[in-house]
């Protein structure tokens, strides 16, 4: 009984196996910083954040709202890589996305002003004039990954509604069923949704990897400094792709 062998027991009529069979160890070392580091490819997952039409394309949200969405488009390649990778080495791909509820009953009046401030604006998962946006809405085209890289129905997809995906959402729950205790993290935008996701991916104890290239944001470049900085200092590691995938490589 359970989501993953690590996690599973086994139950019959008259006995309950309790021991989770450990996973066979699958050593993989990055070039990171502050340090190199060396995670267990057999508990690390690619969380992906908010690398949606909203926030990366052209006709959604932010572009509605005069923001250049381009630099929310670079991570697009570098997810994509990594994508493959973890597929062919057996890592899950967890997506957890915004996907606000029309009613905003999962809503409250800070989050809403966060996206609103002047009150006069179109509020949380109301429809755009002139776009295909309905601001965030769960199961709305401006909640969908960008085509790209758009998994359909395949990993592991997760909805939210608070900028860290681990607040008041079932994120911990699935990756502690999938025994996954390490966490390569991409998506936008870094310095918000990311950066939250990250700290409190740290303080519930997972060790947390920020893949430089696979995530961005449309803020000015002092965020950017910002998180790199406080990620290496205080809440985990930061890398890019093209290490994984060379870490991945030499492992095998």
């Amino acid at each position: 009984m359970g989501a993953a062998p690590s996690t599973t027991w086994q139950v019959t009529p008259d006995h309950v196996d309790m021991t989770r069979p450990a996973r066979t160890l699958r050593p993989v070392t990055l070039k990171a910083e502050p340090q190199t580091i060396t995670v267990d490819a057999s508990k690390t997952a690619l969380l992906i954040v908010d690398m949606q039409n909203d926030f990366c394309t052209e006709g959604g949200w932010m572009h509605s709202r005069g923001i250049d969405v381009t630099p929310n488009r670079a991570p697009i390649g570098p997810l994509k890589q990594l994508i493959a990778a973890c597929h062919d080495n057996d890592m899950p791909v967890v997506w957890v996305n915004w996907g606000v509820r029309k009613d905003l009953l999962n809503i409250h009046p800070s989050l809403r002003h966060a996206h609103n401030p002047t009150g006069l604006e179109t509020d949380l998962g109301q429809p755009v004039p002139g776009t295909k946006s309905e601001i965030i809405a769960k199961g709305s085209w401006g909640a969908e990954v960008v085509d790209e890289i758009n998994p359909g129905d395949g990993d592991y997809q997760i909805t939210k509604h608070r900028f860290s995906a681990f607040w008041d959402c079932e994120t911990d729950a699935v990756l502690r069923n999938l025994g996954v205790t390490t966490l390569l993290i991409g998506g936008v935008n870094m310095d918000q949704c990311v950066m939250t996701t990250l700290e409190d991916a740290s303080f519930l104890g997972y060790d947390t990897i920020l893949v430089e290239d696979a995530t961005a944001t449309t803020s000015p470049a002092y965020c950017v400094q910002s998180v790199l900085y406080n990620v290496k200092l205080l809440f985990g590691f930061v890398t890019r792709s093209q290490a994984i995938l060379d870490g991945l490589a030499a492992a095998r």
